[in-house]
């Protein structure tokens, strides 16, 4: 098994990973809050866990995988009284359209997935135990943490714990608080027909930051290996989530390491509707955009750096994802698309190790992206001058399937038989008889002209083969 190094956000260091439990990773991931439709920021965050997933299989763990569903917080609450409806059922409609979105992205189900309503026991007993330890008052029928009796605040964020009463940012919320810094764990009813639970600190519904630590707690009973997230959530979000678990449970190891995906920009600027560049992944599509592509530029970038997002690099991934599709189509047409011959014989080995190394190093999915566009040159010219036996084309075949189960963009069956209109044909036809008779400029003329009808020609030994863009 590799070594595999992840960047701690912690100690700003990449560190050896060394799960408790290689057969049961534990990795909890920050998911949506239920109210709309998720933008297609939200989705790097969510191709981003998906990486993680996927590499981590690729690489020999098995998962133990969590990521919370948000279906209480203040915009679900005003929504609801809105359209007169419960908080279940307005919720319900956006949790499908959330699993709807992950599916057509191609991310993997994973093993769990709690939502905060169905977690609210679990609240009350991590507020019980922060009252054990002098860390939370009462005022006005809410509950708040004290920050100011947690040593070990700012730990994550690398925060002045006492500059942030002087205008750091903190907690801006409608609740009166002793200290600025402090956060609602609990929150008091304020609004006529607002969803409460009747509890012992009172009627109320759980501040988000609590929901977190509970849910880990609910599922893992102890720590994790992984905690992953947007870098927006690092503070005051994964910082509350600290100061709660280590305050309640203050001998106990909480997160071995936290991992955050940088921000998504749309032409170079931060996404926004008054910008008009404010995009669903309900928008794209409309737009008529490949998932692939999609998929597959939000992938293709390092998850720590910012990534630059555009309609026109959409269009580069799709013919990204064209050129390796093209190369696997080559040999799965030599070897009549029989997936049973994929077979390890060694001839893809090294530069496989090289893909897997990448992806080892910090999740380098850029460089294991690179690695495979460097490959798949030698695997042309060696398909053009038909110089690979079967047993290497097996080993391509298992090469191709097993980095796409990082991808998840690559296609393995026959293509349906499709004919071309009499129009395309002809100019085909007449492509053909320009190169017999070596008048290579009309040749190319009409490929270009077949190419902006969405027709790409390939030249082959065995003829000229055509495909839809």
């Amino acid at each position: 098994m590799l070594e595999v190094k992840f960047y701690n956000s912690y100690t700003n260091k990449k560190e050896v990973f060394k799960p408790e439990n290689p057969n049961a990773v534990k990795i909890y991931s920050c998911g949506p809050t239920v109210y709309n439709f998720n933008h297609i920021g939200n989705f790097r965050s969510y191709i981003f866990t998906d990486v993680l997933r996927r590499s981590l299989k690729l690489l020999g763990y098995k998962l133990d995988q969590t990521m919370n569903i948000t279906d209480i917080e203040d915009k679900i609450i005003t929504e609801s009284i809105k359209q007169n409806v419960s908080v279940e059922e307005f919720t319900k409609k956006w949790i499908q359209v959330f699993f709807e979105d992950l599916q057509t992205l191609n991310i993997e189900k994973l093993e769990h997935y709690p939502k905060a309503t169905e977690s609210i026991p679990e609240m009350m007993d991590l507020i019980d135990k922060l009252k054990e330890q002098n860390l939370i008052y009462e005022k006005d029928g809410s509950v708040y943490y004290s920050i100011a009796n947690f040593k070990n605040y700012g730990k994550l964020s690398k925060l002045d714990v006492d500059g942030m009463k002087s205008g750091a940012r903190y907690e801006a919320d409608e609740y009166t608080k002793e200290d600025v810094r402090d956060f609602v764990l609990w929150k008091s009813p304020k609004l006529e027909g607002e969803k409460f639970w009747e509890t012992k600190y009172g009627k109320g519904r759980p501040g988000w930051h609590l929901e977190c630590s509970a849910m880990i707690r609910k599922i893992y009973s102890s720590g994790i290996d992984i905690h992953t997230g947007g870098i927006d959530l690092l503070f005051p979000h994964h910082e509350n989530e600290i100061a709660q678990t280590c305050g309640a449970f203050p001998h106990e190891h909480f997160v071995n390491l936290w991992l955050h995906c940088e921000h998504l920009l749309v032409e170079n600027q931060k996404m926004s509707k008054s910008l008009g560049n404010y995009y669903t992944l309900r928008d794209l599509l409309e737009k008529g955009y490949n998932p692939k592509a999609i998929r597959y530029l939000l992938l293709s970038s390092h998850y720590r750096t910012k990534m630059n997002f555009s309609l026109k690099s959409i269009e580069e991934a799709d013919k990204a994802i064209f050129k390796i599709q093209n190369t696997l189509n080559r040999i799965l047409e030599a070897l009549n698309y029989d997936l049973t011959l994929s077979k390890e014989n060694g001839y893809s080995k090294s530069h496989f190790i090289e893909f897997l190394e990448s992806i080892a190093d910090d999740l380098n999915t850029s460089k294991a992206v690179g690695t495979i566009f460097e490959f798949i040159k030698k695997v042309n010219a060696s398909l053009d001058t038909n110089s690979l036996t079967k047993e290497d084309l097996s080993d391509l075949l298992y090469y191709f399937t097993k980095i796409n189960e990082l991808l998840g963009i690559l296609e393995f069956s026959k293509p349906k038989e499709e004919t071309l209109d009499s129009e395309i044909q002809d100019l085909i036809d007449k492509r053909q008889k320009a190169k017999k008779e070596k008048d290579f400029a009309l040749a190319d003329l009409i490929r270009n002209d077949l190419s902006a009808k969405g027709i790409i020609l390939e030249d082959s030994p065995t003829g000229v083969k055509w495909k839809r863009k």
